[in-house]
């Protein structure tokens, strides 16, 4: 197909006809952004946090190297990656990959035929943009997990410890006859059903009122027998992902954690007709970084190293879930992971459950030979 193509982000269709350009090289380098833009939202691409990123780390290269698309080597490339590790000597696996792949995607871009970008470049200045990494130069996908080994699930008394510290801040800020023990009791609550549910912070920031669903197979739960979620981790250019996440018994607690949260705390915010679940001060939703900081103010006070975040209370749902004997399917459900390798990389399971297993399994082991034995 020829570089006259119709494709959303084809040179001809971004770059203005017969426009003589002063300053052609930034001119054709805007040109190019524009057009990837234009590319990756008819793909549905989220803007603000897939798009902007990208931009931002091409130009970023373009500073570096001081070089535009069409002028850049391998030898750039691996100068970059070089240059942000030596910055930053704990420069995650998982970063520096995203990098390379954001990059690999924009010379994929400028580089197809059908988008007339080579053709344009070799008129304007005889030289042609190139794909600048291959498997030689991009770091190798060898294990499941790359995050930081510091993270981990917390364990039953460290989240013992958190909740305590949650509930005990709304007591001390009462005792000193201080505002902000209403928002301290919604932390605390909002921090237990996290936990409970296993959810993300988008998750829960993102629930409405009417998000709460009854079980008919579990009446005594009421209302708070299931949470529909509907602001899912999105596949690339997907919507949101929604899932029910039904109340274990297990957690059965945090059914009396949302009845006291939705008869005595939010209606003291005076919501009126807002229909968010989680509800500031100024009658607003709570923000994601608001529970951030929520979590970061209990985990101080509850003394929890400062390497576990709030996702590790989802690490720690889905290891809890395990060791109380769910079905791995069931898990994988709960939390809304399309891969089972997924939820297993969460998993953290404890000593403790893995000696019960093991002693489960001796048991067996000895009833059938002790039954072989007695035939």
């Amino acid at each position: 197909m020829s570089g006259g193509a119709n494709l959303p982000g084809a040179a001809h269709l971004v770059l203005v006809g017969e426009v003589v350009h002063l300053d052609p090289e930034p001119a054709i380098f805007q040109a190019m952004l524009d057009g990837w833009v234009l590319q990756q939202r008819a793909r549905f691409l989220n803007y603000e946090a897939t798009i902007v990123p990208r931009l931002r780390l091409v130009r970023r290269f373009v500073e570096f190297t001081n070089q535009y698309p069409w002028q850049w080597q391998p030898a750039e490339a691996e100068a970059f990656l070089d240059h942000l590790r030596s910055r930053k000597p704990d420069f995650a696996y998982s970063t520096a990959r995203g990098y390379q792949n954001a990059l690999r995607m924009f010379c994929d871009y400028v580089t197809d035929a059908r988008y007339g970008w080579a053709a344009k470049c070799l008129d304007s200045f005889g030289q042609v943009p190139a794909q600048i990494f291959h498997e030689w130069n991009v770091v190798t996908h060898a294990s499941e997990y790359e995050g930081n080994p510091r993270r981990r699930p917390l364990t039953y008394d460290e989240i013992q410890a958190l909740f305590d510290a949650a509930d005990g801040r709304v007591e001390e800020i009462r005792a000193r006859r201080r505002k902000g023990a209403l928002a301290a009791m919604r932390d605390s609550a909002i921090l237990k059903v996290v936990y409970a549910f296993g959810l993300r912070r988008q998750e829960a920031c993102g629930l409405d009122l009417s998000d709460l669903r009854r079980n008919p197979k579990i009446p005594d739960y009421g209302r708070n027998g299931a949470l529909f979620v509907r602001y899912g981790k999105a596949s690339k250019g997907s919507p949101p992902k929604r899932r029910t996440v039904l109340t274990v018994p297990e957690f059965d607690w945090v059914v009396g954690v949302l009845d006291h949260y939705l008869d005595e705390v939010r209606p003291a915010f005076s919501p009126g007709k807002h229909p968010g679940f989680w509800i500031t001060e100024r009658c607003g939703r709570l923000s994601l970084r608001r529970l951030d900081e929520a979590f970061e103010s209990v985990r101080a006070i509850a003394g929890i190293s400062e390497d576990l975040d709030l996702h590790s209370l989802r690490h720690s749902y889905v290891t809890h879930l395990l060791e109380f004997d769910y079905p791995e399917r069931f898990v994988q459900d709960q939390v809304g992971h399309e891969y089972a390798s997924t939820t297993a990389i969460y998993s953290g399971v404890s000593d403790e459950y893995r000696n019960r297993l093991v002693r489960n399994s001796l048991k067996v082991r000895h009833a059938i030979l002790w039954e072989s034995d007695s035939e």
